[in-house]
């Protein structure tokens, strides 16, 4: 009876998709060190860190083993209960939005207000949102199923719960975690059966209103006017952009060597967190980018492929939640990717798995756990196993 608890645990690592794991866990590793190389200068020349060159390191080190114990853990939970808690988690995750807002308990940090203090470390809540979202989109999906033909009954309750989530959202603000939210919430929902008219209907509303969230807003305003030509305003809106394409350009095909980027030298704003991929070009040059886009392009692959397999199953949630995750990794690598390129104009989101963050990192491990559940379950089904 021991050998066989003992050999448990190996079972289950033998029984999952070893491309999924190992492209997030090459992430994840990538992560650290470029973290590392990106944050030396500014945590030495910081009284903050006390000076310490692998302040960051550390931190993200500490992060890094939470976010992978949290994911063991997450890997042990059936999807049929991830269902029954969905709604519910949905709901922690509005009341934690509601809370980072309250003066004196939510933190400023830059003119946002998008944290809450936990002592040893800030947890930003939009992060987990996120997993909240796909969890609570696909348990939706799959209960309005025979009636996703119907506005009021499938669209309507749905456009309710992101209108209240997109409201707390724009008052921290944090426009791209509502970017990303949305996207997920509505693709599930396309997945799921939505008819493509108000699939398209739905669409050009919510281009008509960001389009009307840049003009009202003059800051979001200076970020597009910064993206369509950072070389116009080098020193003030597109100094970001600006030096970030200059990483880019001084990487060419290789890069000069890890540890040897010139523009992490207080020149790029947040190297360690939005602008990792930029460090990385510099570094690593275009292998070095195109290493990382295939690994995010393998797990977003693998997300529906998964998917896809559970369709075969028969089995509607877990479906939904993979591919909901393939759309939210993919989404946040692809506008993350794009901003680094100036393709896209700033926007405050990470690189999921490598840029510095204990949220973040929390919430996307977790997110893996869970798909990679999906796939383990599917695995017993097809051999004939319980779950």
């Amino acid at each position: 009876m021991l050998i066989a608890a003992l050999d448990a645990p190996r079972r289950q690592l033998a029984e999952i998709d070893h491309a999924l794991l190992w492209s997030a866990l090459l992430l994840l590793f990538a992560g650290l060190v470029m973290v590392y190389s990106a944050s030396i200068a500014i945590a030495e020349g910081n009284r903050f860190t006390n000076n310490q060159p692998a302040y960051f390191l550390v931190r993200h080190g500490v992060f890094l083993c939470i976010a992978l114990v949290a994911a063991a853990a997450a890997f042990q939970v059936p999807l049929t209960l991830w269902q029954k808690c969905a709604p519910w988690l949905f709901l922690v995750g509005v009341v934690l939005l509601v809370i980072v807002l309250i003066p004196g308990i939510g933190r400023d940090i830059n003119g946002a207000r998008r944290w809450l203090s936990l002592g040893f470390a800030n947890f930003q809540p939009s992060e987990l949102m996120k997993l909240f979202v796909v969890l609570y989109a696909a348990d939706y999906t799959v209960r309005k199923i025979n009636v996703m033909h119907k506005l009021g009954q499938a669209f309507l309750p749905m456009f309710g719960a992101m209108a209240v989530v997109g409201m707390l959202l724009l008052k921290e603000p944090d426009f791209g975690a509502l970017v990303v939210i949305i996207v997920v919430a509505m693709g599930i929902l396309f997945l799921g059966g939505l008819k493509a008219r108000l699939f398209t209907l739905l669409i050009i509303g919510l281009l008509v209103a960001f389009t009307i969230l840049i003009i009202v807003s003059p800051y979001r305003r200076d970020r597009i006017f910064g993206f369509m030509d950072p070389w116009a305003d080098a020193y003030g809106r597109g100094y970001q952009l600006s030096h970030a394409l200059i990483a880019f350009g001084r990487g060419e095909l290789f890069g000069v060597g890890l540890g040897g980027s010139v523009e992490k030298l207080f020149y790029l704003p947040e190297a360690h967190t939005d602008f990792l991929l930029a460090v990385i070009a510099e570094e690593l040059g275009f292998v070095g980018v195109l290493t990382v886009i295939l690994l995010f392009a393998v797990l977003v692959q693998r997300a529906f492929a998964i998917g896809r397999q559970c369709v075969q199953l028969d089995r509607l949630y877990p479906a939904l939640v993979a591919m909901g995750i393939g759309i939210w990794l993919g989404v946040q690598s692809f506008v993350n990717m794009g901003v680094n390129m100036g393709l896209l104009p700033t926007k405050g989101l990470t690189l999921p798995l490598m840029s510095f963050g204990g949220s973040g990192l929390f919430a996307n491990c977790v997110t893996l756990a869970i798909l990679l559940r999906v796939d383990w379950e599917n695995r017993q089904l097809m051999r004939g196993g319980k779950l």
